[in-house]
């Protein structure tokens, strides 16, 4: 309806203009209406206004109207100048950034094992570059569908897109939709383009359309799907495809497709590895948008919607374990850590990574058999993994203790080239990082056997040489304690006995500590250690006998590097080593190893193949024949020894075959006692049999060779010497019969090892010499007590020593006489057990000693020193002695004759065939 007329009621006059008076308030007329009023002097009809009303001039023709339009000109133009030098400016700096850079992504490096295979990466971020050809059609449509609809259409930013986002979000009071395009993303993620500002929002779109005009939509995607981020520590489509499901980019299926896409407006909450419902919900919102935008068909859809998804660890994507650690550092000690983490190389290790699976597998699973052991009194990985995971989720991660639970290692290596093929340091990396197979010093126990028994057959002995093997004075070797007698855990048994004279081949099958102890005092500490050195092991060794047992600590893997001695015939590698090779994408070499292969000759060949004959008895009949009959190892020319430290504070297995020495370690960060009985053949053991069966598949071993200079011949396991007719034994059979029992066997040594003599225990009774051994050679095997002279004294407890040495154990002083006589004598020695009650054995040795120019005569036990009244000794510290810390001993030869434990004489002379 129009507005009403405010004149139409008003009554009309007549008037002239003439007779108007200025100032009055009639109408005012144009002066051509004047004119003509004038001159033609004709009546006008009018309204009369309403009083009060005043007529005013239409705005448009004010100069206040006109001002008006001339400031907001002016404004215009000044905001055009402006908004023209905004652009000019943004464009300008849009030219200076060098597009070149694009390219340029951090990329992580990609470990690869000996095969070729990939097994982690090194980066800042874990990012993997590919091609466009090798990105899936459907990643590509599923990041357009969610992302950029338009890509294909516009030119780097799409303005009704961000005056449709400015009007949704503006509607809804919040950010609801992003006006982004892919290229824009590009070029924020690519530059740093992170400012919340307008300024800001303008230089991404003339960015934007500076990649636009010069790089193809391929290119823009290739680059956009190789940079954005994924979540979980992931950047480009090909990291996250691995990451995530395990596979490359270019195998992943439609659901696996819309998944990536579906994580990129928010990758860590709508990761899989974090939420998995919020996860799923996108990758269909992005099925759906496939659907309407007729990438995929309904049926498609639908199918991709119903499928499963499957992804991988977390842990496992970011290469997180012991091996990729070690790795690393070893990069970045070769090219640098700035190339090491950003340029993409590819590292080629001599890691197996089926080995390595194994190895890892075996001893989670082992040692957590362990844990359920009943005597196990300590923490339990599954324990500490749930404190872990709560404080983890609660990010109390500083407050989290050290793991307390049984930890292990592994280390294997290439027998010829000292290449790292199995590395493990521990149960969890991400519990804690403490390599324990590289970094750990602990004690090896009684693995170290087998250098001490080398460094004795370098000195003459030969596995057929006999040994005493008796209880020995403590104060020897002082492990966990200085007094009473030396104590025997290295037999792998809890019902060990002492044999008396025994072989060294035996004595080393068995793990007799007492008799380990004389054949390295025998051989010298200093050769010993000498050896030991020689053999690779670099931690300082203390040099005391205590040793001998494994006292000292050294690491895991000095240890492995040690035993690759024996199948190597008595040379070593150099070190061991983990790099291959370091390579650009395209091959280019950037870091090469070198393949000089240095040998380091340690021992003599035969005395190798002595030692390697003596550990293939250990595995097959003594200490880790457990192998064979518990654990499944299969039949292979393989060797190795036991290892289990005192108090069982750690248990070890080291053995190899032809190309692969491996060795495996149990126990804890604080030293402590696992559970009595804790051998290395329980805990240790089976994780080596199941690494060594996994390398006898992918490298066959073949029989070591036996040295040429080495020769057979039939020995008396009584007497040591060269076996006769006669070395025969008459034992008595079940029934009570009698018959006799050859005591022969076949041994090895070189012309310069084989005893020259005939047995003299069953050959004919003759004189047997026996060299006299310095006593700073001391303590050795002890002369046999005469149990029909004797009592013996069944041990109930620990024996405390003074002055006297009721065990003969160290050293027996035979007091000549002035008249030469030349005396020999066989005896029985004393079988003692570690239980009171022990049944008793014998077994014969030789026990005559010859002095120039003086004949010992026969002395009967009563013309002996008497046994004195035993004092406890007193430690000089209040404080308990630390296990496994040996203090020197004084020199017997130093100590007055009158203070030495035990004098004893000669005993009489007897036919040997009685």
């Amino acid at each position: 309806m129009a507005n009403p007329n405010p004149f139409q009621n008003l009554t009309p006059f007549r008037f002239y203009p003439s007779t108007l008076n200025r100032g009055s308030l009639a109408p005012k007329f144009s002066r051509q209406d004047q004119f003509w009023s004038r001159r033609f002097r004709m009546p006008v009809t009018h309204l009369i206004p309403p009083p009060g009303y005043r007529f005013r001039r239409p705005g448009h023709s004010t100069p206040q109207f006109y001002i008006s339009i001339g400031i907001v000109a002016v404004l215009a133009v000044v905001f055009a100048v402006y908004i023209s030098m905004i652009a000019s400016d943004l464009e300008g700096q849009a030219r200076r950034f060098d597009l070149s850079k694009l390219e340029q992504m951090e990329s992580a490096s990609l470990i690869l094992d000996r095969n070729g295979k990939i097994f982690g990466q090194i980066y800042v971020e874990n990012r993997e570059t590919v091609p466009y050809d090798q990105l899936p059609r459907d990643l590509i449509n599923a990041v357009v569908a969610v992302e950029d609809a338009k890509f294909y259409q516009h030119g780097g930013y799409d303005l009704l897109g961000i005056v449709r986002a400015a009007l949704k979000n503006l509607t809804a009071g919040h950010v609801r939709q992003g006006a982004s395009t892919i290229t824009q993303q590009l070029a924020r993620n690519s530059f740093a383009l992170k400012q919340k500002t307008f300024r800001r929002k303008l230089l991404e779109i003339f960015l934007a359309r500076r990649i636009e005009g010069h790089f193809g939509k391929q290119k823009i995607m290739e680059l956009y799907l190789n940079r954005i981020y994924f979540g979980g520590g992931l950047y480009g489509a090909e990291a996250a495809a691995r990451g995530y499901f395990g596979k490359s980019a270019r195998e992943m299926s439609l659901a696996e497709c819309a998944t990536l896409a579906g994580l990129i407006k928010s990758p860590n909450r709508l990761s899989p590895w974090t939420d998995r419902a919020a996860s799923s919900e996108a990758r269909n919102y992005v099925l759906d948008r496939m659907r309407d935008l007729d990438f995929i068909s309904r049926e498609l859809c639908a199918s991709a919607r119903a499928e499963k998804i499957v992804t991988g660890s977390r842990q496992n994507a970011q290469g997180q374990t012991y091996a990729v650690d070690y790795i690393r550092q070893q990069v970045i000690a070769a090219v640098g850590w700035d190339r090491a983490m950003n340029e993409g190389f590819r590292i080629h290790t001599t890691i197996d990574v089926d080995l390595q699976k194994i190895a890892e597998d075996s001893l989670r699973a082992n040692l957590e058999r362990v844990e359920q052991h009943p005597d196990y009194g300590h923490q339990t990985y599954a324990e500490y993994a749930a404190t872990f995971r709560k404080a983890k989720a609660n990010g109390t991660m500083s407050d989290q203790p050290a793991p307390e639970y049984l930890q292990g290692a592994v280390i294997g290596l290439d027998n010829e080239t000292g290449d790292i093929m199995v590395l493990v340091g521990g149960r969890d990396f991400e519990h804690n990082q403490y390599d324990r197979a590289l970094q750990a010093r602990r004690p090896a126990g009684t693995a170290m056997l087998p250098f001490v028994y080398a460094a004795a057959f370098e000195k003459g002995m030969f596995p057929g040489s006999l040994v005493e093997d008796s209880p020995l004075d403590n104060r020897a070797v002082m492990i966990g304690g200085t007094t009473g007698i030396l104590g025997e855990w290295g037999p792998e048994s809890v019902e060990n006995r002492y044999e008396g004279a025994m072989t060294a081949r035996e004595a080393l099958v068995k793990s007799k500590n007492g008799a380990t102890v004389r054949i390295g005092m025998n051989a010298g500490v200093d050769s010993v250690l000498q050896l030991c050195s020689a053999a690779g092991i670099r931690s300082p060794l203390r040099p005391f006998p205590a040793t001998f047992l494994g006292s000292s600590e050294v690491t895991l893997a000095e240890l492995t590097l040690g035993y690759t001695i024996f199948p190597n015939g008595g040379w070593r590698p150099s070190a061991p080593r983990v790099l291959e090779r370091i390579e650009e994408k395209d091959g280019t070499m950037v870091w090469d190893a070198k393949r000089e292969s240095i040998r380091k000759i340690v021992i003599k060949p035969e005395t190798a193949y002595e030692v390697h004959s003596c550990l293939v008895d250990a595995l097959q009949s003594g200490t880790g024949k457990a192998a064979y009959t518990q654990f499944g190892l299969k039949k292979m020319p393989a060797a190795g020894k036991t290892g289990t430290a005192y108090d069982f504070t750690d248990a070890l297995f080291a053995g190899y075959d032809s190309n692969f020495t491996c060795a495996v370690w149990t126990g804890f960060d604080k030293p402590q006692k696992i559970y009595r009985g804790a051998f290395g053949r329980e805990l240790a053991l089976p994780v080596w049999v199941d690494i060594m069966n996994a390398a006898a598949q992918h490298y066959p071993p073949r029989e070591i060779k036996q040295p040429p200079n080495l020769k057979q011949m039939e020995i008396c396991s009584r007497s040591g010497l060269l076996a006769t007719d006669k070395c025969y034994d008459a034992v008595k059979t079940s029934n009570g019969d009698t018959v006799q029992r050859r005591t022969t066997y076949m041994e090895i040594a070189t012309p310069a090892q084989v005893p020259t003599e005939p047995c003299n225990v069953h050959g004919e009774p003759r004189a047997r010499l026996v060299r006299d051994l310095p006593s700073t050679d001391l303590p050795r095997a002890a002369l046999a007590v005469d149990l029909s002279e004797v009592t013996p004294v069944v041990i109930k407890s620990p024996t405390l020593l003074a002055d006297t040495d009721p065990y003969n154990s160290l050293k027996p002083i035979l007091k000549p006489e002035p008249t030469p006589e030349l005396a020999t004598q066989t005896a029985e020695n004393q079988k003692i057990g570690n239980e009171p009650g022990e049944s008793q054995a014998t077994s014969a040795k030789p026990a005559t000693v010859s002095q120039p120019g003086a004949t010992p005569i026969n002395q009967t036990p009563e013309s002996a020193v008497p046994i004195r009244k035993a004092i406890p000794v007193q430690p000089q510290d209040k404080k308990p002695a630390e296990i496994r810390r040996a203090l020197p001993v004084k020199p017997l030869d130093q100590e007055d004759e009158g203070e030495t434990l035990l004098k004893s004489a000669t005993p009489p002379a007897n036919d040997l065939n009685q």
